[in-house]
């Protein structure tokens, strides 16, 4: 299900998401957004609207001090993100690996990936997508470069929309 769109375009972060809630072959357009803001991060999950929930109400982020971007996200923010999820009861253990579900961040200008595993990656694109729609709008997002950033996240999500049964609008584009 889903398809979450994230750019960097001239030291911001542009974001946008679908409504769907898929289950099955059962489909909900959903009110509540897959995107929103928690202080400094701009967010868009993908996985569960449980985990999208605690990140957006229950995380408390941690704030960055002299570390390099990446290595805060890879270490401060994953730790607090962890800590969350567990404490919400959405991380699982399986085979004594933990897991967690996928979601993009944007912060300080840059697009960050976080996978179930908790690795954190940024692509040098500089855009990424992650969900059901996610090949879909990675190609628009390539074939797009110099086009305005919400033009562009618009075009990728319509394009995931069509090809893509778990992605439905409306979307929902935010900035920071």
């Amino acid at each position: 299900m889903t398809c979450i769109v994230g750019l960097s375009h001239k030291g911001r972060v542009f974001m946008g998401a679908d409504s769907a809630g898929v289950a099955g072959l059962d489909l909900t357009v959903r009110a509540d957004q897959k995107i929103f803001t928690n202080g400094p991060f701009l967010m868009g999950f993908t996985s569960s609207f449980r985990m999208g929930q605690l990140l957006r109400y229950a995380l408390s982020p941690p704030k960055r001090y002299d570390k390099e971007v990446m290595t805060f996200m890879c270490t401060d923010f994953v730790d607090a993100t962890r800590n969350c999820l567990k404490s919400g009861g959405f991380a699982s253990k399986n085979l004594e690996k933990e897991s967690g579900g996928q979601f993009l961040v944007g912060y300080e200008g840059r697009v960050f990936a976080v996978f179930d595993d908790y690795q954190v990656a940024e692509s040098v694109a500089g855009y990424d997508a992650v969900g059901s729609g996610e090949s879909y709008a990675k190609g628009v997002l390539f074939a797009t470069s110099g086009k305005p950033p919400e033009a562009r996240i618009k075009l990728a999500l319509r394009a995931a929309e069509q090809h893509s049964a778990g992605v439905r609008s409306p979307f929902c584009v935010l900035s920071q």
